[in-house]
C-alpha cells in the first residue's frame, strides 16, 4: 500500500513540473514550511534521470518557534544521493526573500538557540534565483 502512495505522489509531482515546462514558466519557486529543518533544493521533472533539467527551486523553512535548538549542521547523508539538495540545516529560523525584476534572493536566517531568550540571528546560507535561469545560484 505504501508503494502505491509514493507512486501516486511521484506521478502527480511529475505532472505539476511538466505543467511548468509546458507553460514556459521561467523560474518556478516552491515555498514550503515547517518540517523542522531548512532545505534549499533544485526542482527537476525526473529525479531518477541525472540529466533531467532543473525546472524550479524549492525553499523549505523550519519554524522559528519549534522546540529544540538544532545542532547547526549543514550536512545530511541524503545529500550524497540527491545532488539537487543544495542546503540543509536544523536550526530554527526563517527565510528572508527579496524580489527584484532580475532575481529573487533567499537568506536562511537562523538562531543558534531558542530554548533561552537572546539568541542573535545570523544568515546560515543565501541563494539567488535569477530570471530565466532555473535553479539555485
Amino acid at each position: 500500500m505504501a508503494r502505491e502512495a509514493r507512486d501516486g505522489y511521484a506521478a502527480s509531482r511529475r505532472r505539476i513540473m511538466q505543467g511548468w515546462v509546458d507553460a514556459n514558466v521561467r523560474n518556478a519557486v516552491v515555498l514550503t514550511g515547517d518540517v523542522h529543518r531548512n532545505w534549499a533544493n533544485d526542482v527537476k521533472v525526473d529525479y531518477k534521470d541525472p540529466a533531467s533539467p532543473v525546472v524550479g527551486s524549492e525553499l523549505v523553512c523550519t519554524s522559528i518557534t519549534s522546540t529544540g535548538n538544532g545542532s547547526g549542521s549543514t550536512t545530511d547523508p541524503v545529500m550524497a544521493w540527491n545532488p539537487h539538495l543544495k542546503f540543509t540545516n536544523d536550526n530554527r529560523g526563517y527565510v528572508n526573500t527579496r524580489i527584484t525584476k532580475d532575481a529573487m534572493t533567499a537568506d536562511f536566517r537562523t538562531l543558534d538557540y531558542v530554548t533561552t531568550p537572546g539568541a542573535p540571528v545570523s544568515t546560515k546560507a543565501s541563494f539567488a534565483i535569477r530570471d530565466g535561469v532555473p535553479g539555485l545560484q
